[in-house]
């Protein structure tokens, strides 16, 4: 109880010598779109700076990072476009930070009945991210190849150009399904859980979080928050997993 309540004190320390700073702009993967709001909400009502948060997918926003955003913040749902900028020296490194997890499935109508293959789902058209730049459709590909199915169902995917847009295309009804994370069909609200890819049948989910290199000072604050008692019950609310580095 001593040791959480030293941790509480130092976080409200930290935000208020944050107060003083500016605005955070912060660039989060399109599946954070939830949690980050969120979290900005409750970084603010604790004295934090003000967050102003763009979503896309990860690639777009580290190209963007890379040809001058003023972002802040960068918070991608894999560690490849992390490593990007870390290559191009655009993150203070020490900075980063795993702050969630999350995991694979595959959405699709209310009534869909929950199935231990994924053949049945991918039979007709389904929405997934593109593969050849965005995270969850990467995830998805090496998933399906590894389950030798992507040869067979590849005719049948449209590509999305972030994940919240595959999952759209399954609400309005416009595919049989999507694969999407676990916390995107969470936040749908309308459409169930009818396959969970298996853990290794892809690269471990992880939402890697870091300072830009010309970032404001209080950005490792809100990172703090973010790996905080109060961030992590936001992430878990969600549907996303504990983060582990």
């Amino acid at each position: 109880m001593l040791k959480r309540a030293f941790v509480s004190l130092a976080l409200v320390t930290s935000l208020s010598t944050a107060a003083v700073a500016e605005k955070l702009t912060v660039f989060a993967a399109a599946s954070m779109k939830d949690a980050i709001e969120r979290a900005a909400g409750e970084y603010q009502a604790a004295g934090g700076d003000e967050v102003v948060v763009s979503f896309a997918s990860s690639s777009v926003l580290a190209r963007q990072i890379e040809a001058g955003a003023p972002a802040d913040v960068y918070i991608s749902a894999n560690t490849d476009w992390m490593a990007y900028l870390v290559e191009r020296d655009l993150v203070r490194t020490e900075s980063e930070t795993i702050i969630a997890g999350n995991n694979l499935v595959i959405a699709a109508a209310e009534g869909t009945e929950p199935m231990e293959s994924p053949d049945t789902l991918l039979n007709e058209r389904f929405a997934m991210g593109d593969p050849s730049h965005v995270p969850a459709g990467k995830y998805a590909r090496t998933a399906l190849e590894k389950l030798d199915l992507w040869k067979d169902v590849e005719k049948n995917a449209v590509f999305g150009e972030n994940v919240r847009v595959a999952l759209e295309l399954a609400s309005r009804g416009e595919v049989k399904a999507a694969i999407v994370y676990g916390s995107d069909q969470k936040a749908a609200g309308d459409l169930v859980r009818a396959y969970v890819f298996p853990a290794k049948s892809h690269a471990p989910i992880l939402y890697p979080a870091a300072a830009t290199k010309d970032g404001a000072e209080s950005a490792e604050a809100f990172l703090a928050f973010l790996k905080s008692e109060a961030g992590r019950t936001i992430f878990t609310d969600l549907g996303f997993s504990e983060a582990t580095e």
